[in-house]
């Protein structure tokens, strides 16, 4: 038992000695050499993945292999270019944009991202570099698909992405049925093909790569006056930057001379390098593996990674805290101590019940952005997650350990004690080996619900198997057989894991445990 917590022990502390720390405070925007550009790369056509760097795609700083394209993409490398800088693209997730840029993990986000008043009280804006109007996506066999103006969406079941004012505008339609919002553009495509709702709100530029990529979908373009009612700042995009940053001035004198003929030229390129051929439903599904195969594979190695790390020092940390929590100390004769383990017993109740009583996907948004912000500890995305799921998987195991060691009979505390055996002699020697075998199903169960859990860690731009399936769904808009290649994964993940833990419960089970009477009391030894 000694010898596998120490070697365990000795992992964790070599992992944590050559990762690098990568502390430090946010730069001044002028100073520094690169500009590092935040957006989605899953929202086509403004920015999307790719596994090369064909058409001028360049590589996403924080996802190995795998490269951002689309219309942020080259307005962003023009940018940057006449700015003097090396241009770093970093893939994060919509709602963490914001965090991102004023915590100072990044400089700028350039993701289609329209200068609302709500963004303007956090974030400053440039000048536009695109503006579109509105559309409404639907199915081409929907009812109301010969549809000319708002009025005829009268009790249709529209939505909108959530965060965006495209939501909003919904209200604009008499008699409609307002849907709740989604997250993403490919989940609003799925609800539309399968019938849930009758159509969505978009871009047009997003509705024409939404339906050159799914030949079941069209969309409604409104004459004027007879769409949606919308100001200059609503239907265009502009470049995020913090308040009062110096890159403001300089970035809205680039963008003066970005022509209307340029912006068009672009759009044009990166949606006609989207079309998808029709090749049915198998015939896509392998074409989706075909291209994005290194980038399905790399986002399995990092949720197990994540996945086999965190549960080992979760482990030792529940070990750890349970083992603690179950000492006594005598009061009269050690008051000090006495009352020190009880400020200690304090503080690991806290932390159990915080971590267990918070989801782990607001806990790797407040750690992850407020380290950064108000701490000044800029965490690489692989580090935040395997210490956030580490210290989740903490608290869970801690009880689970607890229970484990309540369930072994008092005497045999009462003999180790008769025979001078200290606290942590009973514990390692005694105690410990019985509950750990009693507990491992448990652990393995808490080991697959970490496997299929690093899917949160996406709001931290974590690259893990469900992060990668977004870029590639919001990238081919065939979000469907995406998804059913992600859940063929992450089963065959999760069952062969379980078989390999049964085979090794049945190997423990050939070993008993013995417990016998002495003149000592009762003691207990491995057969």
């Amino acid at each position: 038992m000694k010898k596998t917590l120490k070697r365990l022990l000795i992992l964790v502390l070599v992992f944590v000695l050559t990762t690098p720390a990568n502390i430090s405070l946010a730069s001044n925007d002028s100073e520094s050499d690169v500009l590092r550009v935040g957006m989605e790369v899953n929202y086509a056509p403004f920015n999307y993945s790719q596994v090369n760097d064909a058409n001028g795609a360049v590589a996403v700083v924080n996802s190995k292999n795998e490269y951002a394209n689309g219309y942020d993409v080259q307005t962003a490398k023009m940018i940057a270019e006449k700015l003097g800088k090396k241009l770093e693209i970093y893939k994060i997730e919509w709602d963490g944009l914001p965090p991102a840029l004023t915590s100072g993990k990044i400089d700028a986000i350039i993701a289609g991202m329209s200068p609302t008043a709500e963004r303007k009280k956090e974030i400053d804006f440039t000048k536009n570099y695109y503006t579109s109007d509105l559309v409404i996506v639907l199915r081409k066999d929907s009812k109301f698909k010969d549809a000319k103006s708002l009025k005829d969406f009268k009790g249709a079941k529209i939505t909108g992405q959530l965060n965006t004012f495209h939501y909003t505008v919904i209200d604009q339609i008499d008699g409609v049925n307002k849907m709740t919002a989604m997250e993403s553009f490919p989940s609003m495509i799925s609800a539309t093909k399968a019938g849930n709702i009758d159509g969505y709100v978009s871009e047009k530029p997003g509705a024409m790569a939404a339906v050159a990529s799914n030949n079941d979908l069209t969309y409604i373009e409104f004459e004027k006056g007879k769409g949606f009612k919308t100001s200059s700042e609503d239907t265009s995009i502009a470049v995020g930057l913090r308040k009062n940053s110096d890159l403001t001035e300089k970035i809205n004198k680039i963008l003066s001379d970005f022509s209307q003929e340029d912006q068009d030229k672009i759009m044009k390129q990166v949606i006609t390098s989207q079309k998808q051929k029709d090749l049915g439903f198998i015939g896509q599904m392998k074409s989706i593996w075909q291209e994005y195969s290194s980038l399905f594979l790399a986002g399995i190695r990092n949720t197990m990674f994540i996945a086999v790390f965190s549960t080992i020092v979760g482990f030792i940390i529940g070990l750890l805290v349970a083992v603690i929590r179950k000492i006594e100390v005598n009061k009269d004769k050690n008051i000090f101590g006495y009352f020190l383990q009880k400020i200690i017993n304090l503080i690991l109740t806290i932390y159990v019940e915080v971590f267990r009583g918070t989801p782990m996907m607001v806990q790797a948004m407040l750690i992850f952005y407020g380290s950064k912000q108000y701490l000044g500890i800029d965490m690489s995305t692989m580090v935040a997650a395997l210490f956030i799921v580490s210290i989740n998987t903490g608290a869970y195991l801690s009880e689970v350990v607890r229970g484990g060691i309540n369930s072994v009979d008092q005497g045999q505390f009462e003999a180790c004690k008769a025979l001078g055996m200290t606290h942590s002699q009973t514990m390692f020697n005694v105690v410990l080996p019985q509950t750990i075998k009693a507990i491992l199903p448990a652990i393995a169960n808490e080991f697959v619900i970490n496997i299929k859990d690093t899917s949160v860690l996406n709001v931290i731009s974590v690259t893990e198997l469900f992060f990668i399936s977004k870029s590639i769904a919001g990238s081919t808009y065939q979000i469907f057989q995406t998804y059913l290649i992600t859940a063929i994964i992450y089963f065959i993940l999760t069952f062969v894991i379980t078989r390999i833990i049964s085979l090794l419960e049945r190997k423990l089970d050939t070993k008993e445990f013995i417990f016998e009477s002495s003149t000592g009391g009762q003691h207990a030894r491995n057969n």
